[in-house]
C-alpha cells in the first residue's frame, strides 16, 4: 500500500488493505498479509481472522482468497497454536485455531476445486490434530466440518482416508460426543472456559443461552461425526472397520438435534451400511439394532423412509432374509398400504412383492415363528387380491358390504361403551373383514378404534400395529390425530420415549386444524394428557440425559423434570374446560359414535387458516405476540413436525431446544452419485 489512512495506527491493517481501490494494489498487500500473519506475534490478530470468518461465511465460493493462499494461512495458524502454547494463550489468539478451522470447512463446503487446492496447502495435518482432541472440544467440531466436507469430494478423500486415524477418531466422537460436551462444558456451569461461552454466544446470552447452544453444538459434533462417517461407508473396505458390534447397537439411538436438519444421524448411517451386502449382514447380526429401525419405520419420523429401505433391503437379501424376516415383515404389513412417503412413490406396492418375494423363497422351511409371518404375509396378499376383485364389483354391491361393515362396526361401538373391549376389538375386526378394502376412511377410524381396544388391553404392540395402518391408509399418511395419540401412548407403554414424542407433537400440531370439537385447541390451551406427555417424553429424550446419569449430574438441570417449579407457559386445558376431551379423545372414536371427517389438506387453505390463527393469538394476548414469531418461522415447513413446533413454543425455554432431534428428510447430494448421498450442514 501506498498511504495508511490517517485514522489507522497499524501499517499493513487488513481492513484498510481491504479497501484499496486499485485492485493490483489489493491483490499484493492481502497475498503479503495472507504470507505473513503467521509469523507475527503481534497482539490482534484475531480481528483480520474474525473478519476472514465473516467474508467466508457470507461468500464461501467467492476464489479471491482462494488465490491468494488463505488456506496456506489457516494452516500454519493452527499448526502455530498447536506447538507454541505461549502464543495461544497471549491476547484473545485462543480463537484463532477455531476460526482458521471454521474459514477451511466453510470455503470447502460446496466447491470441489477449492477442497483440492486446501489439500494441496497441506490443511489436512493440523485439521487431523484438532480432531484428536489437542485443544477442546470446540475445536474438533470445527475440524470434523473441514474434513467432513473434504471426504464428500471424491477427489480429495483419498487424502483424508490416508489418516487411518480419522475414521476410529470420528466413530469415538459419534459415542462420546454429547458426553464429553456435558462434562467438560454443561455440568459446571462455574468451569467453563470464557471463549468457549464467547463463541457459542458471541457475547450476546447468558448462562441458559449457552447452554442451549452447547446442546445444539454438541448434536451437530455427534451428527457431523455420523456424516463424516457416512463417507467412509460407501467404500466396502472401511465397512469391517465402521460395523463394529458396540457402534452398531448404539447407532440407532444416535437422533442428532433440532437444528441438524439435513444430518442422516444414525439411521442415515444404517440407511448407507444397508445398501452394501457386507454391510447387511453385520446389521441383521443385531436383533436390537433391527428391533430400533422397526421402531422408526413405525414412527412419525421423517426419515422413516430411511428405516424402510434398509428392512426392504435386509429382506431382499438371501442371505439376511432368514435372519430379520420375524420382525421386518410385520412392521412392513402395517406399512404396506401407504401410497406415497416424501419422494417415495408407490412405497405400499414395493412393501408387498418384497414381501411375496420373501414367502416364495420361504419354501417348505417350517417353525412356528416363519409360519406365523407366512400366515400374516399371505393374509396382506389377499385383501390386495380383494383390492382387485372389488374393482369388478358393481356400485351397489360395495355399498351393501359397506353398510354390513357399518352394523358390525355399531356392534363393536355398543360393546365398547358397555365395557366389553375384547368383545369390540372381535367386532372390529370383523367390519375390516367386511369393509371394501377401498373404503379407506371406514377403515382408518376401524384400524384406530381397534388399536384403542387394545391400549385399554395393554396390548401396546398391537397397539402400534393398528395405528400405524390407520396412519397409512390416511390422506396425508402419517397426520391422522387419534391415531398419532394412540401410538405415542402405546410407545410411551414400551418406553420408546422419542418414538412418543414425535407422535405427540404431531398430534398437537393436528389438533390446532382439526374440526374435531374434543381436539381441537381452545383459546390457545393444549389438553392436559398431550402436555404432560410431551413433557415427560421431552425430559426423558433430553439430550445430556445419559451423561447427567453417568457423571451425576442433575436431571432437572436448565429447568428439566423440577417438580417444585413449573414454569410452563401452557394454559392447561382442564376437563372441565374443555367438556372432558381428554376422556373423550380415548373414548369417541373408541366408541366410533361419529364419522372421521376428512381434513382438507391444500396448502392454501392451510395457509390461510395460520394467517386467522396468527391474527387471534395476536390480539389475544402477549402469548399470542411469541407465537406469532414462532409462528412466522416455521409456517412455511414442509414438514409437519416442524410446523407442530410452534405449538411447543410455550413450553419451558430450555425443554424444547435440542432434548428431541426435529427429523427432516435428507437432501442426496446433485452430483451424480459421486458423492456421498447426504450434504454436511455447514454451520450458520
Amino acid at each position: 500500500m501506498d498511504k495508511i489512512p490517517p485514522d489507522c495506527p497499524y501499517p499493513g491493517c487488513f481492513f484498510c488493505v481491504m479497501k484499496e481501490a486499485n485492485q493490483s494494489k489489493r491483490r499484493t498487500s492481502i497475498l503479503k498479509f495472507f504470507r505473513d500473519l503467521p509469523s507475527q506475534d503481534d497482539d490482534g490478530q484475531v480481528l483480520p481472522i474474525s473478519g476472514l470468518w465473516n467474508t467466508a461465511m457470507s461468500h464461501p465460493n467467492d476464489p479471491e482468497f482462494i488465490n491468494l493462499g488463505i488456506f496456506e494461512c489457516m494452516a500454519a495458524l493452527i499448526t502455530k497454536g498447536l506447538k507454541n502454547r505461549r502464543w495461544l494463550s497471549n491476547d484473545q489468539n485462543i480463537y484463532i485455531p477455531y476460526y482458521a478451522a471454521h474459514i477451511i470447512g466453510s470455503y470447502t463446503m460446496n466447491m470441489e476445486e477449492f477442497a483440492e487446492r486446501a489439500v494441496q496447502a497441506g490443511v489436512i495435518p493440523p485439521l487431523v490434530e484438532l480432531l484428536r482432541g489437542r485443544l477442546t472440544w470446540v475445536e474438533q467440531r470445527v475440524a470434523l466440518r473441514a474434513l467432513g466436507h473434504l471426504a464428500t469430494y471424491p477427489s480429495t478423500f483419498p487424502a483424508v482416508a490416508s489418516h487411518g486415524e480419522v475414521l476410529e477418531l470420528a466413530m469415538q466422537l459419534a459415542i462420546s460426543s454429547l458426553e464429553i460436551v456435558y462434562t467438560h462444558f454443561y455440568q459446571f456451569v462455574d468451569r467453563r472456559l470464557s471463549y468457549h461461552c464467547d463463541l457459542l454466544t458471541r457475547g450476546m446470552g447468558g448462562v441458559e443461552m449457552e447452554s442451549r447452544k452447547a446442546e445444539e453444538w454438541a448434536s451437530q459434533l455427534q451428527c457431523w461425526s455420523l456424516q463424516f462417517i457416512n463417507c467412509f461407508a460407501f467404500k466396502a473396505e472401511f465397512l469391517p472397520d465402521i460395523c463394529k458390534p458396540e457402534f452398531l447397537l448404539k447407532l440407532p439411538g444416535m437422533w442428532g438435534g433440532l437444528v441438524n436438519e439435513s444430518s442422516p444421524a444414525g439411521i442415515g448411517l444404517l440407511r448407507t451400511i444397508c445398501q452394501n451386502k457386507l454391510g447387511r449382514a453385520a446389521v441383521a447380526s443385531f436383533p436390537v439394532t433391527i428391533d430400533a429401525i422397526c421402531n422408526i419405520a413405525r414412527s412419525s419420523d421423517d426419515w422413516q423412509y430411511m428405516a424402510i429401505d434398509c428392512l426392504l433391503w435386509l429382506l431382499q437379501d438371501s442371505s439376511t432374509r432368514s435372519k430379520v424376516i420375524d420382525k421386518a415383515a410385520p412392521a412392513l404389513i402395517d406399512l404396506a398400504e401407504i401410497s406415497t412417503l416424501g419422494d417415495h412413490k408407490k412405497l405400499g406396492e414395493t412393501i408387498a412383492n418384497t414381501l411375496q418375494e420373501c414367502v416364495e423363497s420361504l419354501g417348505m422351511m417350517r417353525n412356528s415363528t416363519i409360519n406365523h409371518t407366512r400366515e400374516h404375509i399371505e393374509e396382506l396378499l389377499e385383501s390386495r387380491q380383494r383390492l382387485k376383485s372389488e374393482k369388478k364389483m358393481s356400485k351397489e354391491d360395495l355399498h351393501i358390504k359397506q353398510a354390513a361393515a357399518l352394523v358390525v362396526k355399531l356392534e363393536g361401538n355398543s360393546l365398547f361403551s358397555s365395557g366389553n373391549i375384547s368383545g369390540a376389538a372381535s367386532k372390529y375386526t370383523e367390519a375390516l373383514t367386511l369393509c371394501p378394502m377401498r373404503s379407506k376412511k371406514e377403515r382408518v377410524v376401524l384400524y384406530s378404534n381397534r388399536a384403542q381396544c387394545h391400549l385399554l388391553l395393554q396390548q401396546p404392540i398391537a397397539a402400534i400395529s393398528d395405528s400405524t395402518r390407520a396412519l397409512c391408509l390416511h390422506n396425508p399418511p402419517n397426520r391422522h390425530a387419534k391415531s398419532l395419540w394412540r401410538r405415542a401412548q402405546a410407545y410411551d407403554i414400551l418406553g420408546l420415549e422419542k418414538e412418543s414424542l414425535l407422535d405427540a407433537i404431531l398430534f398437537i400440531n393436528e389438533c390446532s386444524h382439526s374440526n374435531d370439537p374434543d381436539l381441537s385447541l381452545r383459546q390457545n390451551r393444549v389438553p392436559d394428557y398431550a402436555e404432560k406427555l410431551v413433557k415427560k417424553q421431552m425430559r426423558a429424550a433430553w439430550l445430556f440425559r445419559e451423561a447427567a446419569m453417568k457423571h451425576g449430574g442433575s436431571l432437572s438441570e436448565g429447568n428439566i423434570g423440577n417438580p417444585e417449579t413449573d414454569d410452563s407457559e401452557w394454559e392447561t386445558a382442564s376437563d372441565s374446560d374443555i367438556g372432558n376431551g381428554a376422556r373423550r379423545v380415548d373414548d369417541d372414536e373408541g366408541g366410533g359414535k361419529e364419522e372421521e371427517e376428512e381434513e382438507d389438506v391444500n396448502d392454501l387453505r392451510k395457509w390461510k387458516t395460520d394467517k386467522e390463527i396468527r391474527r387471534k393469538y395476536y390480539k389475544s394476548s402477549i402469548k399470542g405476540k411469541n407465537l406469532l414469531k414462532t409462528l412466522n418461522r416455521v409456517v412455511f415447513s414442509a414438514s409437519p413436525l416442524r410446523s407442530a413446533l410452534f405449538h411447543l413454543h410455550l413450553l419451558p425455554f430450555s425443554l424444547h431446544a435440542s432434548l428431541f432431534r426435529l427429523p427432516v428428510i435428507l437432501s442426496p447430494f446433485i452430483n451424480g452419485g459421486n458423492r456421498s448421498s447426504y450434504s454436511l450442514t455447514p454451520f450458520r
